[in-house]
């Protein structure tokens, strides 16, 4: 199987090669045989890359540890499902994968396009060409994962060698959300490559208008919604796992996730300008191009070794590469970006600043500002050593000071703007528009206020809460009501049809209520307490009004690993609320341990213990938690998923511009055979 991973690899290098300059000379000459055959070798590059993939998968499942990376990475009593996610545990591995996803969306970017944008695919399939060109090239050259172990014979040659048994996969990746964690990011981070493809293809051909938007809206909704569900899927592993208490710690693998969401939320919304109005042609071209070389850069940090995170692979000697193809790329894409100016630059204007173009500007702004803060905190350690020798650290309180003001004005637009008119609002529709969402989150500050929370943070995070939760059930309940008056109806029925009428719009309502709920569950991090103490059997310890006995000492094993637990008794008031087992595990094939947290969890709070260790003296050292409102962070997370599938969905006026077209192409195909046959 080795020797057909190889050859796949292999092939493909020269065929992505062969698309690239079949591609670009097929432009140049006008030939779309040439155009085509560049698309089939990519194409036949998908199927390699998929034999690879299949290679590789097949030599873990086999256990087969005469190679490299299935003995660093398995061990025989490996379950069958961690043995699959091995595939993308490992650097060499992750990478194979990761460029078979770019394979799969250049695969069904060519076959969804035969029949369209045939003047910019010749220029999409040379850059994902050349892009896939590059990964093949690490992934053959420099980190191959079908690499044999040898051992030098005393004869002073090399001879083949397999362990009885490998290391065994990380016991921290061994849980159910981070086998599905990184291919979700993974399809996030990848899936931006086809947008970053299209304008490269748009700024090369010089067809700038709003095709190119068009044909790549649903692929940047998907990348952009796989990228947000992995961090909050990365976040819950972290929070279940890791047994630190938390869900998000700013760690530099984290950020180097969010960086590419926030920019491409920030495309998402200032594309809608484009559309309607022919305006931020530069921006979009410019966000696009940034957020795509963030994702590059995301797999640079996680690879280099420049970082030290929990998330991040050992250092690879390759990774500087990326630094290299990032700057080749940005530098390509700036001259055509200078190249297009004149023609990028917007024929219309700001009509006020009190209109819903405006409210994009500044979310476009603030979402910029949020990316570039984030990215001088995670670079500037790095940055410090490398100028003064000296590495500095920046901590969850810098990111938190400087983030927290960034997030609340966002919460605020994501209410204002929809209350804003087109070009510009009138003091009768502010006012209209305004004054019950304002009401609300006024009356919301100063009860929260009468209940005694004084923390700035969370009282304005609730207020604005309800603000846009009331902008949003108002935007639903105008519409509906117009609607079942036009139409008549029940109102359910004109609430589904108006969503149905509208998906882009009203699905990104749904989005922004998932947000709302995110921030929410945010907020009680403001109100945690945690507890820590060494407790021998039939001890308790009191947090707020939770009592936790420590009823026993358990162990045992399993063929993977052994364990050991501290059976813990909670009660609520007095009342018994259920018993529950945090426990250490000790895994064989790597020799490390890990903590497995168990959870109390309500709509209001958690309840988070930490089996921590065993004392000189017997004693159990057990860490309480309790979390107010988390629950909320992973039911937005829910919402938020809901939501980009109403938008993705496509609506009644699509559906219905489309039978016309077909309709169209039709009769006209019916005229020419007509004419034909006279």
């Amino acid at each position: 199987m080795h020797h057909l991973g190889n050859f796949s690899l292999m092939a493909i290098v020269v065929l992505a090669s062969y698309a690239v300059v079949a591609s670009l000379l097929g432009v140049r000459r006008e030939s779309s045989r040439l155009v085509k055959s560049g698309e089939r070798a990519l194409l036949t590059c998908s199927a390699l890359s998929t034999v690879a993939c299949f290679a590789l998968v097949t030599l873990l499942l086999k256990s087969d540890f005469r190679f490299e990376y299935v003995a660093s990475y398995s061990n025989r009593d490996l379950p069958f499902f961690y043995k699959i996610s091995a595939l993308w545990a490992g650097n060499n591995g992750s990478l194979l994968f990761w460029s078979w996803l770019i394979f799969v969306f250049t695969a069904i970017t060519i076959l969804t396009n035969q029949k369209k944008n045939r003047e910019l695919m010749p220029y999409v399939v040379a850059t994902l060409g050349m892009i896939t060109l590059f990964f093949t090239y690490l992934n053959y050259w420099l980190c191959n994962p079908f690499v044999e172990l040898a051992v030098v014979t005393a004869a002073g040659g090399a001879q083949s060698w397999a362990p009885v048994d490998g290391r065994g996969l990380n016991p921290l990746l061994q849980h159910p959300l981070m086998a599905i964690h990184p291919p979700i990011l993974y399809i996030g981070y990848v899936g931006f490559v086809i947008p970053f493809a299209f304008c490269v293809a748009a700024l090369a051909s010089g067809r700038l208008g709003a095709e190119w938007i068009t044909s790549t809206r649903r692929w940047t909704l998907v990348a952009w919604f796989f990228l947000g569900t992995g961090l909050i899927l990365g976040g819950r592993w972290a929070y279940v796992e890791l047994g630190w208490g938390g869900y998000w710690a700013w760690d530099p693998v984290e950020n180097a996730a969010l960086l590419p969401w926030l920019t491409g939320t920030a495309y998402l919304h200032s594309v809608i300008i484009q559309e309607r109005k022919g305006m931020l042609k530069i921006w979009n071209v410019t966000l696009v191009v940034i957020t795509y070389l963030l994702c590059v850069f995301g797999t640079f940090l996680t690879r280099s070794g420049v970082v030290a995170s929990v998330h991040a692979f050992a250092e690879s000697e390759f990774a500087q590469i990326f630094l290299v193809f990032i700057l080749v790329a940005a530098v390509l894409c700036a001259g055509l970006i200078l190249y297009r100016l004149p023609e990028l630059k917007s024929k219309n204007e700001l009509d006020s600043i009190v209109s819903r173009e405006s409210s994009f500007l500044f979310n476009n702004l603030l979402f910029l500002i949020a990316s570039f803060a984030v990215l001088w905190g995670t670079m500037y350690p790095v940055l410090s050593e490398w100028l003064y020798d000296e590495k500095a650290t920046v901590g969850p309180a810098y990111f938190n000071k400087v983030n927290i003001p960034i997030g609340l004005a966002l919460l605020a637009l994501t209410g204002i703007g929809p209350l804003l008119a087109w070009r510009k609002s009138s003091f009768e529709s502010l006012r209209r528009n305004f004054t019950w969402p304002c009401l609300v989150g006024v009356a919301t500050f100063l009860g929260l206020l009468a209940l005694g929370m004084r923390q700035p943070a969370p009282l304005m995070t609730f207020a604005l809460s309800t603000f846009v939760t009331t902008t949003i059930v108002l935007e639903f309940h105008k519409g509906a009501r117009a609607r079942q008056t036009h139409r008549g109806g029940s109102y359910r029925s004109a609430l589904v049809d108006l969503t149905l009428v509208n998906t882009r719009r009203y699905g990104g309502y749904i989005v922004h209520f998932g947000m709302v709920l995110i921030f929410i569950g945010i907020a009680g991090l403001a109100f945690d307490t945690d507890m820590k103490a060494d407790l021998a059997t039939g001890e308790s310890i009191q947090i707020k009004s939770y009592d936790v006995k420590l009823v026993a000492l358990n162990e045992g094993r399993t063929p993977n690993y052994e364990w050991l637990s501290a059976e813990l008794e909670l009660r609520k008031n007095g009342k018994l609320v259920g018993t529950y087992e945090p426990q250490k595990h000790f895994y064989f094939a790597s020799q490390q341990p890990t903590s497995e947290v168990r959870r109390h969890a309500t709509f209001v709070e958690d309840v988070y213990l930490i089996f921590a260790s065993v004392t000189d003296d017997n004693k159990a050292t057990v860490q309480v938690y309790v979390k107010p409102l988390v629950r909320w962070v992973w039911i937005g997370g829910i919402v938020l998923f809901l939501g980009t599938v109403v938008t993705l969905v496509p609506d009644k006026r699509e559906l219905k511009l489309a039978r016309k077209a077909e309709s169209q192409k039709k009769v006209a195909t019916q005229v020419k055979k007509k004419y034909e046959v006279a």
